[in-house]
């Protein structure tokens, strides 16, 4: 462990998460991306497309991918916004609500393990360090240069 950095953890771990998810997914006919996408959705009031990338952290071509391949499979449909003339509300279909609630057992299944294996105190250091990491990255206390001429 005391050679390894912060972020090599970091994404070693989320990509650890990732394929488990992707794998768990596969067996539905899913991926993380999209139960991701449905546990993001509200589910009755519907979501507007603009708020869901920000939500979910992905860039707007992957999330159009991943819209757009919902929609296929029968799990989303779209609806103009009525507050917003030029935006879209994304609603899950009865398909997508039940999909969506095998996403949310899957998610606290994978909680629930890591809590029977890590102890309240070291899970709480955990969600501190993430919080104090995301405010540093947030607040641009970490690479915070105004010019390439201030690195050098």
């Amino acid at each position: 462990m005391k050679d390894k950095t912060i972020d090599y953890v970091l994404r070693a771990t989320w990509q650890a998460v990732a394929r488990m998810y992707n794998e768990e997914a596969a067996k539905f006919d899913g991926t993380m991306a999209t139960g991701f996408a449905l546990l993001s959705i509200d589910k009755e009031g519907g979501t507007p497309s603009t708020t869901l990338g920000p939500k979910m952290g992905m860039e707007a071509t992957s999330l159009t991918r991943t819209l757009k391949s919902m929609e296929e499979k029968g799990l989303i449909y779209r609806k103009p916004n009525p507050n917003d003339g030029r935006g879209v509300l994304i609603y899950l279909t009865e398909f997508g609500k039940e999909k969506r609630e095998l996403s949310k057992n899957t998610v606290l299944k994978f909680n629930e393990a890591v809590r029977q294996n890590v102890s309240v105190e070291q899970l709480q250091n955990f969600m501190e360090v993430s919080e104090i990491i995301n405010e540093l990255i947030q607040e641009k206390r970490i690479f915070n240069h105004t010019s390439a001429s201030e690195l050098a």
